[in-house]
């Protein structure tokens, strides 16, 4: 309970603090009021651009948070006297309610951890990248060899933007928490900061602050957006707050009363905006702030819109600075930005269609089932956002006729010219302006004589996002906590004795938690070599057992953190069992090994791990060793696998071709099989496989000795599901 407080309270709570002390800040530099449901949005720009000011070097990265803290400080005392706010209890409450949204999955699964385990393995590389940025800045310089260090020189070496996650890491810094629990509600936070954009961009349009508060509260919320979010998409979360800012924030500018240095707030929002984005963020800013600096030649002439372009332009270009930096190294691959076959983790594009923000689907890769429904509903949505459009034109209220815009054509332009993994980003990011757009359209019929028409379009549009996340919600995949806790505590007890093996595919162990270890996983990005027995090496989200790796390539590693399993084999003979979990064994050899291993000779397989060594063989191997050598072998525990592809089981449950003794379950269904056990004793019990997302029930001798879910693993790992 403890982690979902400091999590899901104590972080939202300090990020909201620094949002609102450093939107004060802005708002005392700009010297005009910046409306109140757009203070903490401004306020998160802030952070993005100071901070990412602070580490653009590894001699300045340690004062990154403090110096957040400082401006927020300062930005609070400027506000005094503080005055209770007015009339904030509608957007407070649409914001509340996207948080809720957002962190639903996680809190009320009761454990601290976060969502997108396994479809999506990003994830790791964003906690590897904001680790490092926070202590060291953009530095790599040091790292010795592993995957973390391999990750970071193909990342940062080339100017990856880190804008997007150093809020993350100033929250975690302050609070102390390992930041893989952080995530989470970090994206729920920016949500929040969305939900109050939209309100702001609606405020001028729907009279009812209620209906504004819906509106904000569905927009923040479009299926395609939430979906990201839940595959822990940051820069698209964090993005798609960005541009809502900047757009929200155009009327400052175009006040009558308006100094030119109201133009700051945006030149901070866009500055942040490059920072998530790069540069290729001018693709959704650019239709922002252009119009609006026309709009202001048009009301204010020449001479004023050439010194709110001074402001705003100053402002944006010193606090892009890190951005320009680092711009003429970033060369991300061209097939990721423009060809049109590279996917990423999608089945294939993403529908256009889907920018709507309606997909009632578990998963937004593939089609909903209810085909009729879904493009009904995204019917009525597509025309209630064309009147939303159109109400926002003929009322005179540029900035959701901006934001919209701006959404438009950043999705039409990516979609259009990039692959159709940057095609998928850039509906997520555009998606809430759609929502709201549509939102905006349904309350103004709603509020004009249309109210019958209103209410069914308010209906359809917030009930098909809703339908869609409630879908969503239910199929997501939470990261197994107790698991990664494990690996969390082994980095931090066997720090600095390194450099260490992982045999199986673990990213977020190899990439963040076991990275003072320098930890090297096989099936991973890494630096060396780490051969099979066939002269092979394990390609990216594979496993192996330890026995199927050459023996020199292993004892280059002095740590291994092994998966604990009923098959695994026993590591060489100089490794020392040091510390077991539930799920994860750490081995070790000596600094410095002065036996030398001739051979190794594996026994078994996965499905025969008790195997009996040929005598020939036995024979074979004492001779090598000589007179003077050892032959040596380990005795195995009880072990029993039971195949169950012979079992009983369904009719519809098949076998899955090339991995012998496994099932495919169809729909629920009981699979009955028998162990003989000669030894008495307390038996652990192991499911190999990928698992699975629904309930899981085993019975032994009518007793249960397992009931929960037991969640999805990478390939080739084998879960505990309870003792007899």
């Amino acid at each position: 309970m403890s982690g979902l407080l400091v999590a899901w309270v104590a972080f939202p709570l300090v990020l909201g603090v620094l949002s609102l002390g450093c939107g004060q800040a802005v708002q005392a530099a700009a010297g005009g009021r910046i409306p109140g449901t757009l203070l903490l949005p401004t306020g998160f720009a802030t952070i993005v651009v100071i901070a990412q000011l602070a580490t653009m070097s590894a001699s300045t990265a340690r004062f990154a948070t403090p110096a957040v803290v400082v401006v927020a400080v300062a930005g609070g005392l400027l506000a005094l006297p503080w005055r209770r706010p007015e009339g904030n209890r509608w957007p407070a409450l649409a914001a509340l309610g996207s948080f809720a949204v957002f962190g639903a999955p996680v809190v009320l699964s009761g454990s601290a951890t976060f969502t997108g385990w396994i479809k999506l393995d990003d994830g790791a590389t964003w906690l590897a990248l904001t680790d490092r940025v926070m202590q060291h800045g953009r530095s790599v310089a040091g790292l010795p060899h592993s995957t973390y260090q391999v990750l970071l020189e193909a990342l940062l070496g080339t100017g990856y933007p880190v804008g997007a996650f150093v809020p993350l890491g100033v929250g975690g810094q302050l609070l102390r928490e390992d930041i893989a629990w952080l995530v989470s509600p970090y994206l729920a936070f920016v949500a929040a900061m969305v939900a109050l954009a939209v309100y702001s961009l609606s405020s001028r349009i729907i009279q009812h602050p209620a209906l504004r508060a819906l509106t904000a509260f569905v927009a923040a919320q479009a299926a395609t957006f939430l979906g990201y979010a839940l595959w822990g998409g940051v820069k698209e979360v964090v993005a798609a707050a960005l541009i809502a800012l900047a757009a929200a924030l155009v009327p400052m500018v175009l006040r009558p009363d308006s100094a030119p240095r109201a133009a700051i707030p945006i030149g901070v929002a866009t500055a942040a905006t490059f920072g998530a984005l790069t540069f290729g963020g001018a693709v959704w800013i650019g239709p922002i702030v252009v119009p609006a600096l026309w709009l202001t030649f048009r009301a204010r002439g020449a001479r004023f819109t050439a010194v709110t372009t001074a402001w705003f332009g100053g402002v944006a270009a010193v606090l892009a600075i890190p951005t320009l930096t680092v711009t003429r190294e970033f060369q991300p691959s061209t097939d990721v930005l423009t060809s049109g076959t590279d996917l990423g983790n999608l089945f294939g594009p993403l529908e256009f269609a889907q920018i709507l923000g309606i997909w009632p689907t578990g998963d937004f890769r593939v089609d909903p089932r209810d085909v009729g429904p879904t493009y009904l509903l995204l019917t009525i949505a597509a025309a209630s956002a064309a009147i939303g459009f159109l109400v926002a034109l003929r009322r005179r209220r540029p900035e959701l006729v901006l934001y919209v815009a701006s959404a438009l054509i950043g999705a039409t332009v990516l979609a259009l010219f990039g692959s159709p993994w940057v095609g998928g980003k850039a509906l997520a990011t555009a998606s809430p302006a759609l929502v709201a757009a549509a939102m905006v359209g349904a309350a103004a019929l709603f509020e004009s004589r249309l109210r019958i028409v209103g209410l069914v379009a308010l209906f359809a549009v917030a009930g098909g996002v809703i339908w869609s996340n409630v879908v969503q919600i239910h199929d997501v995949d939470l990261a197994p906590r107790a698991e990664l806790a494990e690996l969390s505590a082994i980095g931090t007890r066997f720090a600095g004795q390194g450099p260490a093996l992982m045999a199986e595919y673990s990213p977020y162990g190899a990439r963040h938690f076991l990275r003072q270890l320098d930890p090297e996983s096989a099936g991973e990005r890494r630096s060396r070599l780490i051969p099979l027995l066939n002269g092979t090496t394990l390609g990216k989200g594979a496993s192996a057992d330890i026995d199927a790796f050459q023996t020199d390539a292993v004892l280059v590693y002095r740590t291994l953190v092994l998966r604990r399993s009923a098959t695994a084999s026993r590591p060489p003979s100089v490794y020392r069992l040091v510390w077991q979990g539930d799920r994860y064994e750490v081995w070790q050899r000596p600094a410095v090994v002065t036996a030398h291993i001739v051979e190794h000779l594996a026994l078994g397989t996965s499905l025969d791990p008790g195997a009996v060594p040929n005598c020939d063989d036995v024979l074979r191997l004492a001779k090598l060793a000589g007179p003077e050598g050892r032959l040596v072998t380990v005795e195995r525990a009880p072990t029993q696998v039971l195949d169950l592809s012979a079992a009983t089981r369904p009719a519809g449950w098949a076998t899955y071709p090339g991995l012998p003794g496994t099932v495919v379950p169809k729909g629920a269904g009981t699979v009955k099989t028998v162990a003989s056990v000669t030894t008495p004793g307390r038996y652990r019990l192991w499911l190999g496989g990928t698992g699975f997302r629904d309930r899981l029930d085993v019975v032994v001798d009518g007793k249960r000795v397992y009931s929960g879910r037991a969640g999805w693993t990478w390939p080739g790992v084998s879960t505990p599901v309870g003792e007899a």
